[in-house]
């Protein structure tokens, strides 16, 4: 057990939400935006909404977008300095918000020094074993030398984690970043990529991270936590003893959105059931696999969704089912937005954090996991059981050692009553105090999610 099963992660894409330059010039004076998470009112908002952990995307000097990396050990100019990081660090730990860095490990930018150097000193450069090179070809860029890339984008290059002094430099980087920053673990970006060995090295330095913290921190907060980037696929390749803590849980996020689209429940109640229900045969019963409903890599959710009514089942759903939820910036109060020409449609400069109907409540669901509230238990802990599915209709039970809890979601425009035996006579509907007996049926609105925490 450990601070992240029971949070609510925010993530910020901060190049954009800052209103960055698209493209460093890497001669630009630097420009401390970042502290705008601060002086904007976001760390404010964010303890507002009921969150406990931000997730930074990547702050480290790159080329363009972040995950072209050219230094590791200095924050990018176009965001601000390495003080002001830890000013926002410090910022969201005295508001009781741990913070996670994006450790973009996979590979590096054609900027990357170690790079640099295998550009000048070909087979001579010391950083040659850093990357997959064959010094009998060319690239596009006429190198005189081909390298791996990551998924063919040619100004991606691949770092070669068979080498243990690449591994060295970036364990070094890692416990650097700890040490300067104080974060509390990483986002690790396409973790689905990296070689299973090198996840079990950086699970090494995790550990280790972890058993210094817990010396000052305790053994709860002390943890340095692993939260992979994965798509489809077992999730337990990733998400083990000997890799990462916790992984995106992309597959419910297509049914998620999908099932409300489609007027089919049956597809996110399947996705659930097969990740963590009672059945033997369930893949991740007990693990807290990363849910969400957008990030800065998809359309935003006010975006796929076909109608806007299904924002409040669809955060609803999140919130109630086995995981840590994760809210991206500025979804919470429902803006849109899809690729278009680019990445960076996808995160938009703000100026500063708005609340509404939405926002209200998320931060309502949010406060139902606050660990000790009612309820929070079992949305932490507890089993899934389904208990009735149907196309617009979701009802399903989180148990835990104390607490048991039923999820109703209607994604119909008409209101629906759900007969089912709830084995106790009344509850406590969690978002809104009110007392629910479930003799003769319950009835509940169009659109909605209700959670209703049994006596015992």
């Amino acid at each position: 057990m450990s601070w992240y099963e029971e949070s609510v992660v925010y993530q910020v894409y901060p190049l954009g939400l800052c209103g960055a330059p698209y493209e460093n010039d890497e001669a630009s004076e630097v420009e401390s935006r970042i502290l705008q998470l601060v002086d904007n009112g976001w760390i404010d908002h964010m303890k507002r909404l009921g969150v406990s952990c931000l997730m930074l995307n990547p702050v480290f000097e790159s080329v363009a977008h972040g995950y072209d990396t050219i230094d590791y050990t200095v924050v990018d100019r176009r965001l601000g300095t390495n003080a002001d990081l830890r000013h926002v660090v410090d910022a969201c730990h005295e508001a009781g918000i741990k913070v996670l860095l994006d450790g973009v490990f996979n590979h590096v930018g054609r900027g990357f020094w170690a790079f640099r150097d295998v550009l000048e000193k070909r087979e001579g450069s010391p950083y040659a074993g850093w990357f997959n090179i064959n010094f009998g070809a060319d690239n596009e860029y006429g190198d005189g030398f081909g390298y791996e890339t990551w998924q063919g984008v040619p100004y991606l290059i691949k770092l070669n984690h068979g080498n243990f002094e690449l591994n060295d430099y970036l364990a070094g980087v890692i416990r650097a970043w700890e040490e300067e920053f104080d974060i509390d673990g990483l986002r690790l970006d396409v973790a689905y990529c990296l070689d299973l060995g090198f996840l079990g090295y950086l699970r090494d330095i995790a550990n280790e991270l972890t058993a210094k913290r817990s010396a000052r921190l305790g053994e709860r907060d002390g943890k340095f936590v692993l939260v992979g980037e994965t798509m489809f696929g077992d999730y337990n390749q990733w998400m083990n003893d000997r890799a990462c803590d916790s992984v995106t849980n992309y597959e419910a996020y297509k049914g998620l959105w999908s099932s409300m689209n489609e007027a089919n429940m049956h597809e996110v109640a399947y996705a659930l059931k097969r990740q963590s229900g009672s059945d033997p045969w369930d893949l991740y019963t007990g693990r807290h696999l990363m849910n969400f409903v957008d990030n800065h890599d998809v359309p935003r959710i006010a975006t796929r969704l076909s109608d806007a009514h299904h924002l409040k089942p669809v955060y609803g759903l999140m919130f109630a089912m086995p995981g840590v939820p994760c809210v991206y910036y500025g979804s919470e109060w429902g803006i849109e937005g899809e690729q278009k020409f680019g990445d960076h449609e996808l995160r938009p400069a703000l100026d500063a954090p708005e609340w509404n109907e939405l926002t209200d409540w998320i931060a309502a669901l949010a406060a139902c996991r606050v660990p000790g509230a009612p309820g929070a238990e079992a949305l932490a802990w507890g089993d899934y059981t389904e208990i009735a599915v149907q196309p617009k209709q979701l009802l399903f039970q989180r148990k835990s050692e104390h607490e048991r809890l039923i999820v109703a979601i209607n994604a119909s425009d008409a209101p629906h009553t759900f007969h089912f035996d709830a084995q106790c006579g009344q509850a406590t509907d969690l978002t809104s105090g009110e007392l629910h007996d479930f003799g003769g049926g319950s009835e509940v609105e169009p659109y909605s999610c209700h959670l209703w925490l049994c006596e015992r």
